[in-house]
């Protein structure tokens, strides 16, 4: 099962965090204008993501683990069509948007956000993801702290809700 590892934060230094990550010999696979659509779900968020370089549709549930997330994935699906979104969407009631740009970089299993978010600001996200099982939780962990150090992310930048927990959205 696809499980990760996430922790975001408050990004005052967004130029700093790139430049980082960059002389880490981070790949950057580009800048994404994405709008996220939320659905009515009975548990967890199913979102449909649009953007320039992601459009997914999924559903996911989050665990507070100390400072970072643990997400279970029970549905990902890249590129969607407008069947499959109406079969799996559409009798449920859109209940917000959040929109944002979003910078996105790897180091091997590990992916970077830097998003400017509309209404919130900057955040940088790192999220150690585990695709077959094989990492493990306590490796992915580690990652992310390892990371976190890294990029100098202080315990007060921590950020545990998700953007339309925190105002971002549009309300639909």
């Amino acid at each position: 099962m696809y499980a990760d590892i996430t922790i975001k934060a408050h990004c005052y230094a967004p130029d700093e965090v790139e430049h980082i990550l960059l002389e880490q010999g981070a790949a950057y696979k580009g800048l994404d204008v994405q709008t996220d659509t939320f659905y009515e779900a009975e548990s967890g968020k199913l979102k449909h993501r649009q953007g320039t370089i992601e459009n997914v549709l999924i559903h996911y549930k989050r665990e507070q683990h100390g400072d970072a997330q643990r997400t279970e994935v029970s549905l990902y699906l890249k590129n969607p069509s407008d069947t499959t979104i109406a079969q799996l969407c559409g009798g449920r009631r859109p209940v917000a948007q959040v929109r944002k740009l979003r910078k996105i970089f790897f180091i091997e299993n590990v992916k970077f956000h830097l998003d400017q978010v509309e209404g919130l600001g900057s955040f940088v996200e790192i999220e150690a993801i585990d695709l077959d099982g094989s990492l493990g939780l306590d490796y992915l962990k580690q990652q992310c702290q390892h990371y976190q150090a890294l990029l100098g992310i202080v315990e007060q930048d921590l950020v545990q809700d998700s953007y339309i927990d925190m105002d971002a959205t549009q309300n639909l």
